[in-house]
Parts: C-alpha cells; structure tokens; sequence
C-alpha cells in the first residue's frame, strides 16, 4: 500500500488554483467594507486594493523562490522546515490544518450560501440565519465529496470554475466603467468623499479588509506534492497567477464606482454587488451575471477544500501530530488522504458553529470577548508565521542578490504591515481571538515529537 501522492496537476490547474482560490468572494464581500473604511474615498479604497496587492506579490515571489529549492508535502510547511527547523514546520502546519484552512474554508461556504440567498431573496435575504448556516453545511459536504471521492475532477472543476468566474468580474470592470464614464457616476465616485475619515487609520483598516479578498494563494502550495515539474510550475504560478489577481481587482473595484454611488454601496450592505450589476445590466441580466458570483464562491470553496482535506496529512506523512500512521493513509483507489480529509471537513464544520454563533445576539453577549470576525484574523495571523522563513532566507549562502535581500526584506515589510493593520481594524477583538488560537497551538504541542510508524 502506497502513501504517496502521485503527479497529476499541471501548470493551468497551478495557475488556476491560485487565482481561483483568491478570486471569487473577498472582491464582492469586501469591496462594500472598503468603502465604509475609507469613509467613501475611492482613491483610498484603490490605494488599499494595491497595498494589499503588493503584500501579496512579494510574499508569493518570496516563498517562489524557495519553491524552486524544496518539494515534499504541503509548501508552506517544506519551507518552514527548510528555513527554520522541523519543529517551527510543525507549528505552522498545526497552525494552518486546526486554524487557518478551516476557518477560510467555512467562511467560504458561507459566502457561497449568503449569495444564493440574495439571488433568491433579495435585499431582505437572512444572512444570519439558520438558513444561510444550513445551506453553507450543505456547500461543505458538497465540496469534501467532489474533493475526497474525485480529485481528479476536482481539478477540472477549478480550472473551469476559474474562467467561469472572470466573467462578472471582467464584464463589471469593462462594462461597468464604459458605463460609469457616460452616465457621469465615475467622475463623481472619484471627487466625491462621504464621510471625512482619517487617511492613516482608514488605510490600515481598508489593507486588513483586503486580507480576506487576497489570502489562499499560499494553499495552492499544498499540492506541490502532486504538482508535475513542481519546482517550476509552481514559482511560475504563485507569482503570474498574483499578477493577475491584482489586476482584475482594480478594474472591478474602479468598474463598481461607474454602476452605483459610493453611498449607495455603502448603504446596500450585502445587496451592494447585486444592486451594481443590475443598474448596468438590468435586473434580469444582473440577477443571471450575479449567478456566475455563486460559481464563483463555489470554485473558491473547492480550492480551499483542496488543502484542507490534506491539512493533518501534511503533518502526519512527517510522522509527527496525533496518529500519523491513521492520518497519512492514502486510499488506494482515489489516491486521496481520506482520514485528514474527514477531520479537515469536521474541523471546518465545529468554526462554523462558532461563527453562526458568534452572528446571534443573545451568543454574542455569552461569548463577549472571543466573538471575533474568523474572516480576517484567522489571515492575518499567518503573516507573522512567514516572517522567520524570511529572516533565514536572508541568510541563506545558497541565495544571491535580490532573492536573498531585497525580496525578504519587502516581504518582510509587508507582513509587519498585516501586522499593524489588524491591530488597527480589530483590536477589540485580539485579546479574545489570541486566548482560543494559544489553547488550540497547545492542544497541538504534546504530538510534536517525531513519532515511529
């Protein structure tokens, strides 16, 4: 009995990946919070959408170049190991399999759910409801299904999903600013601001909303193992597939200011990007575009899925975390870790009742202080994880010039930013989330130790 993953993904699925795991749900969840940051300053909200574009380039460039270097399991965790030691790739790999990978995973279930509800509802869909939780524990099983039986369709499924969720971001980015050019709404979105808001507290709050739109390239290096010629494939995804992304972001976001005003999509709350397409589109065409937003969602889902079906394996095929004899099993007929894929699917399910109860009132009070947003901090926490891996890279002999200096050091800066961004927009909510992320990394520390199989 093998426990291998064998070499089935090309360069596209990579490339696809990456992009379809980024683009898909933060650019329509978030462009509405933007704007409320920046008090309806859309220079600013431009400006947030490039930083948090940038930080995402040079941290993908970063770990690239240590792609062409290490393959094993699950990237992030190779790189953690090559740069710092086994025992920091295991942190990071408890880390992402317990915290990270599950919490974006539900996030994008529920997403997927709230959006077929506004396409069905309307402005008046229940995004808090159990209706909403239900449909996006449904997406969920959905996912870990097309994931654990077929990976190989799951593959197709990306790639498919990927162009198919260009199409309402493309047509809003073109259409929309052809549209907003003639009927006047461009030029007025752009000299308009609707509230006065501080531009330092206000960027650093926009940057860490733009977290959520631009986190999940870092999961495509999960399939690394599975990746064909990985050790290029793989840098030359990361970095052109984040190229793309930053690209088809701004054009959206500057396509949104030509269908609606500012005010308008800061007061339409979850109906903001349905109302925008709509006014450009018509209401019958807006509501067929907007479907393409669900696919979208969808596609983004399957991707995190993705990794977080191989979240416990990454850590278990090192022969490290609780049983790693049962959790590095390979089923033989799918070639699917299929025990971590269950845990990773129960994990994902368990910070989805948190997050439906942290959406109701009378939990909220209960929970106080640890009703934090796992849409947002959950991401911003892996930044200070990369920091060390890039520290060692500067001081790798094996690495010259730009690659070992200036390439860490941007990367570096720009995780510090993450940093003081989060502090900025959430810090009445840190306190609570650090107190649940210290309780779950110790729950993780006794099965550090390498084990024998």
């Amino acid at each position: 009995m093998s426990n291998e993953l064998k070499k089935k993904y090309g360069l596209l699925t990579a490339i696809c990946m990456v992009v379809g795991i980024v683009v898909g749900s933060g650019v329509f969840f978030k462009a509405e919070a933007i704007l409320n940051h920046t008090g309806g300053n859309l220079k600013l909200g431009i400006l947030a959408w490039v930083i948090g574009g940038f930080i995402m380039i040079v941290c993908a460039y970063a770990f690239s170049v240590m792609a062409t270097k290490y393959e094993k399991v699950n990237g992030v965790v190779d790189y953690a190991e090559a740069a710092v030691g086994e025992r920091y790739g295991y942190i990071i790999g408890w880390f992402m399999t317990t915290i990270y990978y599950p919490t974006l995973t539900m996030a994008l279930a529920w997403l997927s759910a709230r959006y077929t509800l506004v396409v069905i509802f309307g402005a008046e869909a229940d995004i808090s409801g159990g209706l909403c939780f239900v449909l996006a524990g449904f997406y969920l099983i959905g996912s870990f299904a097309i994931n654990t039986l077929s990976p190989i369709i799951s593959g197709k499924f990306q790639v498919s999903t990927t162009f198919i969720k260009l199409v309402p971001l493309l047509l809003m980015g073109i259409v929309g600013t052809i549209y907003g050019v003639t009927k006047g709404h461009t030029v007025q979105n752009f000299t308009t601001v609707v509230s006065e808001i501080s531009p330092s507290t206000a960027i650093f709050k926009a940057v860490c909303a733009t977290a959520f739109a631009y986190e999940g390239w870092i999961i495509a290096t999960s399939i690394n193992a599975e990746l064909k010629d990985s050790k290029k494939n793989l840098p030359r995804a990361l970095v052109l597939g984040s190229f793309i992304i930053v690209a088809i972001y701004v054009l959206y976001y500057v396509g949104l200011a030509g269908a609606i005003t500012n005010e308008e999509m800061m007061a339409s709350g979850q109906a903001g990007a349905k109302q925008a397409f709509a006014a450009v589109f018509g209401n019958v065409m807006g509501t067929g575009i907007f479907v393409f937003v669900i696919i979208s969602c969808l596609g983004t889902l399957n991707g995190l899925m993705l990794g977080c079906t191989r979240g416990l394996y990454s850590i278990a095929s090192r022969s490290r975390g609780p049983s790693p004899k049962v959790f590095a099993h390979v089923d033989k007929h799918t070639n699917m870790p299929t025990n971590s894929a269950v845990i990773g699917l129960l994990l994902c399910g368990a910070w989805l009742v948190f997050f439906y109860c942290s959406q109701l009132s009378d939990f909220t009070s209960k929970l106080g202080m640890f009703a934090f947003d796992p849409t947002e901090l959950p991401i911003v926490t892996v930044y200070p994880f990369y920091i060390p891996i890039f520290l060692k890279m500067m001081a790798s002999k094996d690495l010259k010039g730009f690659n070992r200096v200036v390439a860490p050091l941007l990367a570096i800066a720009g995780s510090i930013f993450m940093v003081i961004a989060a502090i900025q927009a959430h810090s009445a909510m840190i306190p609570g989330y650090l107190i649940i992320f210290a309780v779950i990394m110790l729950l993780g520390l006794p099965f550090m130790k390498k084990q024998k199989t």
